[in-house]
């Protein structure tokens, strides 16, 4: 790999601008368990790194922002996006409609005015559900239960979507393993589009699924059984069971791992893009270097 010192400029550099002496202010936003959140917090090489300044959740009425945000002495900014629909008339959270759009739009706006007192410099999206447009604010980093590198002829991501469907989707393409990924979110304008696109910073070690002797085609004809939209419990369904069960290991050898990593070689300004291609470099004392593979090992070294 060539070495490229001389191109990378603090402008490229993500939080280049903030002095050497001066750690990166970060937020974590969560929807529910946080327990992506919690290995941030007690991650040693994280909160060396970092400032951790506030806590931030979509969902105070059921995720455990409160209870983490009192574990570990933060402030908490909650701003519940169902009631803030409920009040704007709207029964759902949906995107599908311009309204809906316009209201999570207000939404935003409510939420960053709340946020503007904490000083942000980056945030993590640890198991954060809704969009929002919030990642126009601050790189936005997200952890995502697939593999981003995976594409298709186009150069389209292939494992994208929102909750298990990333997993079902694999499973459905025959894949017999499972990896998460980290990105850098994107602001959107059509959700069906614009999601999972983001710049890919890192995917985890391979993490081999257990189909539990279920043959891929039993799963396809599962899949091609379903009818209309998902109910509100879930299809219930073997294909169904199979892509939740694997989502949860992947979160505990999948995103557990590899989203510390990424975060704390972020904050440390190990990454730079430029022309749309990624830099990275193992510490500020070494040359920045294209990235041509973005797997980190179970050791928290960076595959170059």
């Amino acid at each position: 790999m060539e070495n490229t010192p001389d191109i990378i400029t603090a402008d490229n550099i993500f939080l280049g601008h903030l002095s050497a002496d001066r750690r990166p202010n970060m937020a974590i936003f969560l929807s529910g368990s946080g327990s992506n959140a919690e290995k941030l917090l007690a991650d040693k090489n994280v909160l060396d790194a970092v400032n951790v300044v506030v806590l931030v959740t979509d969902a105070p009425e059921k995720s455990r922002a409160g209870e983490i945000a009192q574990k570990y002495d933060l402030p908490l900014v909650a701003l519940s996006i169902r009631q803030f629909y409920r009040d704007h008339g709207l029964k759902t959270i949906s995107l599908a409609t311009e309204q809906g759009r316009q209201v999570r739009e207000l939404w935003t706006r409510a939420l960053r005015e709340k946020l503007a007192v904490y000083n942000i410099d980056f945030a993590v999206l640890a198991g954060f559900e809704p969009l929002s447009n919030i990642t126009n604010d601050y790189p936005c980093l997200n952890v995502h239960p697939g593999d981003l590198s995976v594409v298709d002829a186009q150069g389209n991501r292939l494992y994208v979507g929102l909750h298990s469907r990333p997993v079902e989707t694999a499973l459905l393409a025959g894949e017999t393993s499972l990896r998460a990924s980290v990105i850098l979110a994107q602001s959107f304008t059509d959700a069906n589009k614009d999601m999972d696109n983001g710049l890919l910073l890192g995917i985890s070690q391979k993490m081999d699924v257990d189909f539990g002797g279920l043959p891929l085609e039993e799963l396809k004809s599962i899949h091609a059984a379903r009818q209309g939209k998902k109910p509100a419990g879930g299809w219930k369904d073997k294909l169904e069971v199979l892509a939740l069960s694997s989502q949860e290991k992947l979160k505990h050898c999948g995103d557990h791992i590899i989203l510390p990593l990424v975060v704390r070689d972020f904050a440390r300004k190990c990454f730079a893009v430029k022309n749309g291609q990624l830099y990275y470099r193992s510490s500020t004392e070494e040359p920045f270097a294209p990235c041509t593979s973005n797997e980190y090992d179970l050791n928290g070294l960076r595959k170059m």
